[in-house]
């Protein structure tokens, strides 16, 4: 390291989300690292990296998505092999960051499973977090070590803008998207409505109610991430019974889990536009989903970081 720059970096990647991985380094002109993530015949996970690393800028390339706890291991491994391997400074640069739910005590004797990864990838020998989109940005501060948080927005407003939309109004699935939602209709420069869910009783069916209008308006149903896709199928379903057109929905991490893809298939959504910070498995890529990819804003916060220059000038949508 000289002047408190280092002299080079390298890229490596586990098995989570290996095309992303291969996109971002292509982009940044760098092969990615020689390395070996694959289990014992016990499911240990087993790595191996095959050239050196010692005192170079690493970036260790991982979403923790399913599956979800070999994606950590793996994560947390590979952390441990490159500081006995003496990096000069591991980032952990994960799209995705997995148990981002369990960010707070919902009843008694609930974990708060966020922080514990995050002291994890601490004790690991994490230097530094690259991540996107968490589920409550206030698990920045559930880590000792810095933490850049960056916002798929700018890439699905971009995509937006582009389709030129009339008579759009940005849509958030309940309460908790509201802020995400105003995020994407400012630089639209279109209304919002907020989709209110109640459940009367006990098992009977939520009764949805929309605060704004939608009627004759073409509307785009905004989330941070969609699992099991009941929340945003729901809403796009009591949209179009409110009258609302053509409905678009977006967000950004497809965790896609269960009956997602088929709740999708069945719903009012006629396009739903997601990031590749988790890939998708062929059977999850129905004509309905597009893909946009988070590659070129990854690299280009990884070159930053490594030449100790801003990253908050990423988050500016008009910059």
């Amino acid at each position: 390291m000289r002047n408190g720059v280092f002299s080079d970096y390298k890229i490596f990647t586990g098995n989570s989300n290996p095309v992303l991985a291969s996109e971002i380094a292509s982009i940044l002109g760098k092969p990615l690292g020689k390395s070996t993530v694959n289990q014992f015949s016990d499911g240990e996970t087993s790595v191996s990296i095959w050239e050196t690393v010692r005192g170079l800028d690493v970036y260790l390339v991982q979403s923790t998505c399913q599956p979800t706890n070999d994606s950590l291991m793996e994560l947390l491994i590979m952390i441990d092999s490159m500081k006995r391997a003496s990096a000069g400074r591991i980032n952990a640069v994960i799209p995705y960051y997995g148990y981002a739910r369990q960010d707070r005590k919902a009843k008694a004797r609930d974990p708060i499973t966020a922080k514990l990864v995050a002291d994890l990838l601490t004790a690991a020998g994490a230097d530094r977090v690259l991540t996107m989109d968490l589920h409550a940005a206030q698990i920045q501060g559930y880590f000792d070590i810095p933490v850049d948080h960056l916002k798929g927005t700018p890439i699905l407003v971009k995509y937006f803008k582009d389709l030129a939309i009339e008579d759009l109004v940005v849509v958030s699935p309940d309460h908790g998207s509201v802020v995400r939602a105003r995020d994407i209709a400012t630089p639209l420069d279109a209304p919002i409505a907020i989709v209110d869910k109640r459940r009367p009783k006990a098992n009977v069916s939520e009764v949805m109610n929309v605060i704004g209008d939608v009627n004759g308006k073409n509307v785009l149903l905004v989330d941070d991430m969609i699992d099991t896709a009941g929340t945003i199928t729901q809403a796009a379903n009591a949209l179009k019974k409110l009258g609302a057109k053509k409905i678009y929905a977006c967000a950004t991490h497809p965790v896609l889990s269960g009956p997602a893809i088929q709740r999708i298939q069945d719903s009012a959504i006629d396009e739903l536009v997601l990031l590749n910070t988790i890939p998708l498995s062929a059977d999850k890529q129905i004509d309905k989903i597009k893909q946009l990819s988070v590659a070129p804003l990854f690299a280009e916060a990884m070159m930053r970081i490594f030449n100790n220059q801003s990253v908050s000038r990423l988050f500016d949508q008009e910059k």
